[in-house]
């Protein structure tokens, strides 16, 4: 990866010719990449990292200065990240709205699959005289990102979660929508000659797509995971890299799958073996990757502090070792 180290081994070298063609084949953009990054690893050691350390994580990722200070900077006005100047460098940390907007993207992460399911479902009624037009296209894209589907105009509807009840109060809150739109918790009525709600699925979630989307993930990522093998043998920055692609192209499909339960997906569903594959390649690496993190970046009271507890408990549990 960098010029001047010594000769990379079979496996390191394979995995080298993988990063340059993946970038050539699908160059990333810049400032969903930083989020990416920025939520996977800098958030669960504190958020806070200067500028110039992350311009250094993201240049094997194919991200120049430019693009990075160009990144940041719209994520700051847009209410990410919050900047303090030091002479003429720039230390940057997480607000309290763009904590709670990672918390949201990679709680659908790093979380199981569901599975069991009680049959309830949360109904949003969003009247079309209550909202502009503009609050409710960002309301359906909020919802959407929370598994909504829209079953009419200005219905919105759900399988319950019991793993995140609060995701839904806190967008309305954060929209000022509480007291414009109404939230329900239904079940199909016993006894009735009536549509199931279940019946709807295909209607209100692309589920072919979000499918085809994840046999693509599995094609991409398969065989590089495999040169892996117990994570010795291949250099902390390298694992870095791959973890950090594999993350990005995850959280952009499960952005699009709604997360249903096991009993509401058509058979073969593939989300599962996408999940155990990120799974299992965070756990492989995850030592390595965290050194290369370390060694690369720092706060303005010098080495980054130790991961937060949240971060052992993704993918159902990391060595904190």
């Amino acid at each position: 990866m960098n010029p001047g180290r010594a000769p990379a081994s079979a496996a390191n070298a394979r995995i080298d010719r993988w990063i340059r063609r993946e970038l050539r084949r699908a160059p990333l953009k810049a400032q969903s990449l930083v989020i990416t990054v920025w939520g996977d690893a800098i958030a669960p050691h504190g958020g806070v990292i200067w500028l110039s350390g992350l311009i250094r994580l993201l240049a094997p990722l194919g991200l120049n200065e430019r693009l990075v200070r160009t990144s940041v900077y719209r994520l700051a006005r847009e209410g990410w990240l919050a900047a303090r100047q030091d002479g003429r460098r720039s230390l940057y940390r997480l607000t309290a709205q763009g904590r709670m907007r990672f918390e949201h993207a990679y709680r659908r992460i790093y979380a199981p699959p569901a599975q069991d399911w009680d049959g309830t479902w949360d109904v949003v009624l969003a009247p079309p005289a209550a909202l502009t037009d503009g609050a409710r296209r960002s309301l359906r894209q909020e919802l959407g990102w929370e598994g909504f589907g829209a079953l009419g105009a200005g219905v919105f509807v759900r399988p319950t979660r019991a793993a995140a009840p609060g995701a839904l109060a806190e967008i309305l809150a954060a929209r000022d929508l509480r007291h414009r739109v109404a939230v329900l918790a239904g079940r199909d009525a016993p006894g009735l000659a009536a549509r199931s709600l279940q019946a709807y699925v295909r209607e209100c979630w692309n589920l072919a797509g979000v499918a085809a989307e994840y046999r693509a993930f599995l094609a991409r990522f398969a065989a590089v995971s495999r040169n892996f093998g117990s994570g010795g043998s291949v250099d902390p920055e390298r694992c870095f890299v791959v973890r950090s692609l594999l993350i990005h192209a995850f959280r952009r499909v499960t952005l699009h799958d709604p997360q249903l339960p096991a009993v509401l997906l058509p058979p073969r569903w593939p989300g599962s073996a996408a999940y155990a594959l990120c799974r299992d390649f965070y756990r492989l690496t995850q030592r390595p990757a965290e050194q290369h993190l370390l060694a690369t970046l720092a706060t303005a009271g010098g080495v980054l502090p130790p991961a937060a507890p949240y971060f052992y408990r993704r993918f159902g549990g990391l060595d904190p070792r």
